[in-house]
């Protein structure tokens, strides 16, 4: 399929070269140049100047940006350079306010918009293992599903437009839930003089194993944090979660206290540490 990638961060860098793998015509755009002329050394692929450039005659149009403006203005520069029928694929995390807009602007212009968050982070986004949750019309997952299943070990159709960001909101709560009781588990560890590699062998097999525990606990229990998704980026997915919260009435007592344990983490220094940081707080 002729596709174009607009947004070449640590997610969208490798989700387009698996693209360009699995065989698609891949065009791509970054707003820093440099990056979208390395990717196009790198891959089986062309670099554009302009979005307009990027998207003109692709069927398909992934997306990987920062915020809710900057989906925005993506869209509105792509959707008048494409033609009925593409498909719009956003895996920015972003408002499902933003992704009910989208779909109905691309609807006018016979093009159809998915919002499709990702799970997975950067290792994940290499490997072509991410977990993908969508919300649109199912004539349009459908088409799309081969193509982005070049970058996904699941693809999960939720529901109507907005039903993948809410979906990616309930997965960030489970997250900062979780690695919260994490870095309190290892910090009662090592003030009560714990041996920690004994303690998770003694405890992950168990009921208290997760994800988190499995990849987090060493390296938490060493003051290491440079592991992929960073503080700023997480505030700004619990602010989502809140905002939406807010308006839908959900009690969300856990997910507003970890919010705030990230702010002190972010005035600490650590807005580029990984989520898994909430120890350092703990240990400060």
């Amino acid at each position: 399929m002729k596709t174009a990638f607009i947004g070449l961060g640590v997610m969208g860098f490798p989700m387009a070269g698996h693209l360009a793998r699995a065989g698609h015509e891949v065009a791509v755009y970054n707003r820093s140049p440099g990056k979208a002329e390395r990717w196009a050394g790198e891959h089986k692929g062309r670099a554009s100047a302009t979005i307009v450039e990027a998207v003109g005659g692709a069927e398909l149009v992934a997306l990987c940006v920062g915020n809710d403006a900057d989906v925005r203005q993506v869209v509105s520069e792509a959707l008048p350079a494409l033609q009925a029928g593409a498909i719009v694929v956003d895996h920015t995390t972003a408002s499902a306010k933003v992704a009910r807009e989208m779909a109905d602007l691309a609807a006018a212009k016979g093009c159809a918009f998915l919002d499709a968050p990702v799970s997975g982070g950067q290792a994940g986004a290499e490997n072509g293992q991410l977990a993908i949750m969508v919300g649109g019309e199912t004539e349009a997952v459908e088409r799309a599903r081969s193509v982005i299943g070049a970058y996904a070990k699941a693809i999960q159709h939720i529901g109507g437009s907005g039903a993948g960001q809410l979906t990616k909101m309930v997965n960030q709560i489970c997250i900062a839930g979780v690695v919260q009781g994490l870095a309190e588990a290892v910090h009662f560890a090592k003030q009560a003089g714990l041996d920690t590699d004994l303690v998770y062998d003694a405890i992950s097999k168990g009921a208290a194993q997760s994800w988190q525990m499995d990849n987090r606990w060493k390296t938490m229990a060493e003051g290491k944090f440079e592991f992929g998704f960073a503080v700023d980026w997480m505030r700004k997915d619990l602010g989502l979660v809140l905002d939406e919260a807010r308006s839908n009435g959900a009690r969300l007592e856990v997910t507003a206290l970890v919010d705030q344990f990230y702010a002190e983490l972010q005035a600490m220094g650590g807005r580029r540490w990984d989520t898994s940081s909430l120890a350092a707080r703990l240990d400060r």
